[in-house]
């Protein structure tokens, strides 16, 4: 380096280091020695810098994790919610069948005279040509074939079929199947049969005959499987046809949600009290057989 840049480096310096002497030995009013206030204004703006991008990764991190974290607690309030929701369904289920077994037993009991046995439902058919459902109890349960079906809302079908631990009930709605019936108002004794469909149908009512829609259908006894007055269902359609009444019937028992049943243990003619008093039985209007409803605490 030549003489003269060195004597101007030397000649800065000591002009520097002048100068910071002063700033440390000048002292201003509030803020302290000017070195101090020139060093705070120069670092100042770094350390705003440094305390902001710090504030803000640290708040995400946290909201980070917290967002993990609260993502957690929903997936397991989730799973803890469809729990009790399964839970609750069970329960309800569990209180239908209390309330459905309540119902048999109270119909059992009110009609002592009549020799039954309670069955569960375990299957049904599967396809329309044949309208059947399977029942837990066989012929090592006293069982047998033409044994009459029912549930305390009415009439159901008759037992086709007996096996050792199960037996086959053909329901009244199949085409081959039929209840000896009558009007409960007019008394006009007629069988109702099944066509393969819902609804039931009334046959051989001579047009002549009145028939009122709503009017209930109950058994007649005729056929020896069912005893008198038990509930078949109910009118819903009259058309006049060619000699006979066209009569549509909607069964008492619902036959498309069976869930338990009770069989008629006798093949004997089942008699009543009103069978044995033919005038009693024209005066009197058919007992009600549906149970009161069973609350539960």
């Amino acid at each position: 380096m030549p003489p003269r840049h060195k004597s101007l480096v030397l000649l800065a310096g000591v002009i520097l280091l002048q100068v910071l002497l002063l700033a440390v030995q000048i002292k201003r009013d509030s803020q302290g020695r000017l070195i101090r206030t020139w060093t705070v204004g120069a670092v100042s703006p770094f350390e705003r810098v440094g305390s902001y991008g710090f504030g803000w990764f640290r708040n995400a991190w946290r909201n980070y994790f917290a967002l993990r974290g609260t993502r957690k607690d929903n997936e397991d309030l989730r799973r803890e919610n469809d729990r009790l929701k399964l839970q609750i369904a069970q329960l309800e289920g569990k209180a239908a069948e209390t309330d459905r077994l309540a119902a048999l037993l109270h119909f059992r009991q009110s009609q002592s005279d009549i020799p039954m046995m309670a069955a569960r439902v375990i299957g049904g058919s599967a396809g329309p040509a044949s309208l059947t459902i399977e029942l837990d109890r066989g012929e090592r349960d006293g069982i047998r074939r033409d044994m009459g079906v029912i549930t305390p809302d009415g009439v159901v079908g008759k037992v086709s079929e007996a096996y050792a631990n199960t037996s086959q009930v053909l329901l009244l709605t199949d085409r081959t199947s039929g209840v000896g019936a009558m009007l409960a108002t007019s008394r006009i004794l007629s069988p109702v049969g099944g066509v393969g469909e819902p609804l039931l149908t009334m046959k051989y009512v001579p047009n002549d005959d009145d028939v009122s829609l709503g009017e209930r259908v109950i058994t007649s006894g005729m056929d020896h499987i069912f005893p008198r007055d038990l509930p078949v269902g109910t009118v819903t359609e009259i058309k006049p046809g060619v000699d006979f009444k066209r009569i549509r019937v909607k069964p008492a028992a619902n036959l498309e949600k069976l869930e338990e049943v009770l069989v008629l243990l006798t093949l004997r003619p089942l008699e009543t009290a009103n069978e044995s008093d033919p005038e009693a039985a024209k005066s009197s209007s058919p007992p009600a057989l549906n149970p009161p409803p069973v609350a539960h605490p």
